[in-house]
């Protein structure tokens, strides 16, 4: 093979960075790689050729679709806000279908596997998509088992990545499966990048991400569990404040939740736990005492299980802090005036 033909489609409202994050990488590691490496060789695609305007205006030139011919080493397929009018272009869809049918490997970055899904390529296999619209795309595609967590998933000759920049920690693992770790790291180290970033994506997501019940009593349950969160709160005084038994309202509960109480109850100490680190000066045991963890141990082992991250790591990077110093939300939300 003399070089790595990466096609990559194109249409109007694509988002940039899906594209031009994973390009990056594989430019990079073609200017690494030196004279004896096979380097990749990246195609754009489009119905809409040859001027295609991305939905953040940048306007990229690709061929039409009929370039698209021949044996391809790698598919990639983007997302972006026009998502909803590609996915009802039956031609653009139908195409990646069979782009894909001739392709070693199909790649997609955020919402880019829901046309892989739409195209029935996912049928029987994980895939991943952005946090946001993972629910939807579960939904939507109920053959395709949707895990909103990781970064990547990798099933077989599909690679589905999860939101927008997620693209480039993808690529980084094709170089890596393509040439090896070394020029991988080389790399990212060139690209001032993580070769492998820590956590999933549930550190990004909505903090309160849990939505209350219909059913008045759980509702009236979950309400009380918010405003009590720094109490042990065991399922038994839950289901008590319910007016339910507890055998029926852990039954209920997550028919109405789709979780146990325990679960939903470590999920919002963690959501709350959240909320302090990255907008409070509150030290970690103080976090977790207002939480509910009986021992900052505990509130460790919880927190590093569900995130992938340390309290402090999670802190270091998404703590807000205003010119005047942290902007405690917490506070102006119970006290202050809008």
């Amino acid at each position: 093979m003399l070089e790595r033909r990466v096609v990559v489609v194109v249409y109007a409202g694509a988002m940039a960075l899906d594209i031009t994050g994973p390009i990056e990488v594989f430019d990079t590691a073609n200017r690494l790689l030196g004279a004896t490496g096979t380097p990749y060789r990246t195609e754009f695609i489009s119905a809409d050729a040859p001027l295609v305007r991305m939905s953040s205006g940048v306007v990229l030139e690709a061929s039409p679709l009929e370039a698209g011919q021949g044996p391809i080493d790698t598919l990639l397929v983007p997302g972006g806000w026009s998502l909803n009018e590609a996915l009802r272009d039956q031609a653009l869809v139908s195409w990646i279908g069979r782009a894909a049918a001739r392709s070693r490997r199909v790649a997609s970055v955020c919402g880019g596997s829901f046309l892989l899904a739409e195209a029935g390529l996912l049928d029987g296999r994980r895939a991943t998509t952005h946090w946001a619209y993972s629910e939807a795309m579960a939904c939507r595609y109920p053959d395709v088992t949707v895990d909103a967590e990781p970064i990547f998933v990798w099933d077989g000759p599909f690679v589905t990545s999860a939101g927008v920049s997620t693209g480039i920690d993808m690529a980084l693992a094709l170089v890596e499966a393509d040439h090896g770790s070394a020029l991988a790291l080389e790399t990212a180290r060139f690209l001032v990048l993580f070769l492998k970033r820590h956590g999933g994506q549930s550190q990004y997501s909505a903090v309160l991400d849990a939505q209350l019940a219909d059913h008045p009593p759980i509702r009236a349950a979950q309400e009380w569990i918010l405003e009590n969160l720094g109490s042990p709160l065991p399922v038994a005084e839950i289901a008590r404040r319910a007016n339910m038994s507890q055998r029926n309202f852990a039954r209920v509960f997550r028919r109405e939740v789709g979780t146990t109480p325990g679960q939903y109850v470590e999920r919002t100490r963690i959501a709350r736990a959240r909320e302090l680190l990255e907008t409070t000066d509150l030290t970690i045991g103080q976090i977790a005492g207002r939480c509910g963890f009986a021992t900052t141990e505990t509130f460790f082992r919880s927190f590093g299980r569900t995130l992938g991250l340390t309290p402090k790591e999670y802190r270091h990077r998404f703590q807000v802090i205003s010119p005047c110093g942290f902007i405690d939300r917490h506070h102006e939300r119970e006290g202050s005036p809008a």
